[in-house]
C-alpha cells in the first residue's frame, strides 16, 4: 500500500475474504490484527485457532467483540496497517448485546477513529444480502443493519473488493466510483 487508505473486503462465507485481506496487510511494516470473534462453541473456537495460525507471528493482535473504538484508540498509533476482521461479527455482537444499538452511529465512530490516525485499514465483512430473505425477524434486521454498515464503510473506502470463489473483484473500479 502506498499512503494511507481504507480498503473494504466483502464476500460470502468461505469466499476468501480473510486470506485476501491478510495478503493486502502483508505490505505493512507494523500490522495490527483486530479480531471481533468470540469463541461461543467448538466450531468457532476451531475457526479462531485456524485464523491465528495463518497470521504472521510479528503482527500485533487485539481481540475486542464490542467496543472497537475504545479498545483500538490507545494502540492503533503504533501500527501502519490495521486489519479488522470482521464487521460481520462485530455487528452481530453489538445487536445481541443491545437490541437498540445505533449501528450506523457505531460505524461512523469507527470511521472517525480511522480519519484521526495515520494507519491504512483493511476491513473485512460478509455480504449477507445475496441469499434468501432470512426466515426470522432478527435475521432480517441483522441482514438490513449489516448492509447499512457495509454501505457506510464502502462509501468512505478507497477500495472495495468483493470476493467470490477466492477471486477479488474491485467494486469501486467496476462501479466507476474510483480514481484507480
Amino acid at each position: 500500500m502506498v499512503g494511507k487508505q481504507l480498503t473494504l473486503v466483502l464476500g460470502g462465507a468461505r469466499a476468501g475474504k480473510s486470506t485476501y485481506a491478510q495478503r493486502l496487510a502483508e505490505g505493512g511494516d507494523r500490522v495490527l490484527f483486530v479480531a471481533t470473534a468470540e469463541a461461543r462453541d467448538a466450531e468457532m473456537s476451531a475457526r479462531i485457532v485456524a485464523h491465528q495460525a495463518s497470521r504472521p507471528p510479528d503482527w500485533g493482535t487485539l481481540e475486542e467483540p464490542l467496543d472497537l473504538v475504545s479498545a483500538m484508540a490507545p494502540v492503533v498509533s503504533g501500527y501502519d496497517t490495521v486489519l479488522l476482521d470482521c464487521l460481520t461479527l462485530w455487528v452481530s455482537n453489538l445487536m445481541l448485546d443491545d437490541p437498540d444499538v445505533d449501528l450506523p452511529a457505531q460505524a461512523e465512530w469507527l470511521l472517525e477513529l480511522y480519519r484521526e490516525q495515520e494507519a491504512s485499514w483493511i476491513v473485512v465483512s460478509n455480504e449477507v444480502g445475496l441469499g434468501v430473505v432470512p426466515a426470522t425477524k432478527l435475521g432480517r434486521v441483522y441482514a438490513d443493519e449489516l448492509g447499512r454498515v457495509n454501505q457506510i464503510v464502502a462509501a468512505e473506502a478507497d477500495e472495495v473488493w468483493f470476493m467470490a470463489a477466492g477471486l477479488p473483484l474491485n467494486l469501486k473500479v467496476l462501479s466507476g466510483d474510483s480514481t484507480a
